[in-house]
């Protein structure tokens, strides 16, 4: 896994706007780093270019604000690059003729992982002198791979840069190579830097130093753009059970220092959390592994983690489609994992009801009432097997909670959705297996949330080996994630 330098665009400088060049080796699937030096009366901060995302941004290097001397303004942006962007625009408010904007983007290029992950730490160097040293307010994560794109930010147009460094406690990294060391001559000027290089060995929690030497004594503010390659993956599989279910992993978790994990099942634009995966502290964890069994029937559904690392970055990671397919519609409790093939018959019929009070006052009718109540509905289904009878007498003897879900064989909306059922009637067939039950049903919310949808278990595994060296035969070289993964109803 290497990340390595591709290209950098031509800077561009103004007052209020610019629109820094993409390299003109940029290619889809890189990292785009717009890097922008500003000053301003107000210390405002450059505007996000469009499809661009603010990574960091420090304002320092003490003083007042003024032509060569003051406070100058690091900003970062990071766009992954599709192919085909126009070139970012960036921009400070009007009215200050002296202020002063450059930028230039940087691109990236990886060799492997899943996409990319950033973070970004500054600091500020106030004592004016040639020795530049800012120490970064902020500790980072760092591990052999990561890159550092060092960017400085200074008053002084002629305060030209040589020897930048960067340094951390407990990481060592390789040679720091200049790229970019701009004068600045709009407005009050600046000097842009920019600088990058790798962690070759080392890993740590640590703030580093940004250092250089300039030819003209200057303050100013400097920072590091960290950047890796991102290992996390979202993977979902279909169980072969019925009900069906899904199992959705997340992994590569410990390498990008994730903290917490949500997971969501997406259905077109709609989200839903998936059952236990709310704010799941996965901290030190490299897995996270939940089984969906509430996913609509005849639909794609692609699965989504939002994962946060321990900056607080939210990334995310997204499945591939996955379409559960039945023959039949399905009442089920996802909380055990059983469920029963069944035939709506009749049960989109909803009633509301809303407790009041009417008052005769002089004649004048007052009616004082509550809150609508939920639906109530009398659901009518029918069972054409022995086999499926028995499986929904189970069901409903069951309940969770003395809850059920309720699913149209292909997503019905309106339809689809967890129903308590506080009575019951089944009505057999004297000559065949068929039976009808009427249902009384109440709309209600989903079971808890701390509950678990029911997966494979220790008896599925007893169930499929006969020994502990069947199991040690059947998954050698693998490890306990293989089993957990592995699907038991084949």
């Amino acid at each position: 896994m290497t990340i390595s330098y591709s290209g950098i665009g031509a800077v561009a400088e103004a007052t209020s706007s610019i629109t820094p060049a993409l390299p003109g080796s940029a290619a889809a699937g890189e990292l785009a780093v717009l890097q922008v030096v500003s000053a301003h009366t107000d210390a405002s901060i450059p505007s996000a270019p469009s499809g661009w995302t603010l990574a960091g941004t420090l304002s320092g290097g003490g003083g007042t604000y003024g032509a060569g001397t003051g406070p100058r303004r690091l900003t970062w942006y990071t766009r992954v690059l599709l192919g085909g962007e126009a070139d970012p625009t960036t921009a400070l408010p009007a009215g200050d003729g002296d202020s002063v904007l450059a930028g230039r983007v940087v691109t990236l290029a990886r060799s492997a992982g899943t996409g990319w992950r950033w973070a970004v730490t500054s600091g500020e160097d106030t004592s004016s002198g040639t020795g530049f040293s800012a120490t970064a307010a902020t500790a980072l994560t760092w591990a052999p791979g990561d890159y550092a794109v060092v960017g400085y930010a200074l008053p002084v147009s002629t305060a030209a840069l040589s020897a930048e460094a960067v340094t951390a406690a407990g990481v060592t990294f390789g040679t720091i190579t200049e790229r970019a060391d701009d004068a600045v001559t709009t407005g009050h000027d600046a000097r842009l830097g920019i600088a990058t290089g790798s962690v070759s060995s080392g890993t740590a929690t640590t703030a580093p130093t940004v250092a250089a030497t300039l030819s003209t004594a200057a303050t100013g503010t400097a920072g590091v753009l960290r950047v890796r390659e991102a290992s996390a993956d979202l993977q979902a599989a279909a169980q072969s059970v019925f009900p069906p279910r899904n199992l959705v992993s997340a992994t590569g978790l410990a390498a990008e220092d994730i903290t917490t994990v949500t997971m969501y099942r997406q259905v077109g634009s709609a989200r839903d959390a998936v059952r236990a995966t709310s704010d799941i502290d996965v901290t030190g964890s490299d897995v996270l592994l939940r089984v969906d069994g509430e996913q609509p029937f005849g639909v794609p559904v692609t699965y989504v983690a939002v994962l946060t690392d321990v900056t607080g970055a939210r990334w995310e990671v997204t499945s591939d489609p996955l379409t559960s397919t039945v023959s039949s519609d399905v009442l089920s409790d996802a909380i055990t994992g059983t469920g029963a093939a069944v035939r709506i018959l009749a049960g989109l019929a909803r009633k509301r009801d809303r407790a009041a009070a009417v008052l005769n006052a002089g004649g004048r009718l007052v009616v004082v009432s509550k809150a609508r109540s939920t639906a109530t509905s009398t659901i009518t289904v029918e069972t054409a097997t022995d086999g499926a009878g028995d499986d929904l007498d189970a069901v409903l003897q069951g309940a969770t909670e003395g809850v059920l879900l309720l699913r149209h064989r292909t997503q019905l909306t309106r339809l689809d959705g967890h129903y308590a059922i506080p009575a019951d009637e089944e009505d057999p067939d004297w000559y065949g297996p068929h039976r009808r039950w009427t249902l009384d049903a109440i709309e209600t919310e989903p079971w808890p949330d701390v509950l678990e949808a029911a997966g494979y278990t220790l008896q599925d595994i007893a169930d499929n080996f006969t020994s502990l060296q069947d199991v040690a035969d059947a998954f050698s070289p693998g490890t306990l994630l293989d089993i957990a993964l592995h699907d038991f109803g084949e």
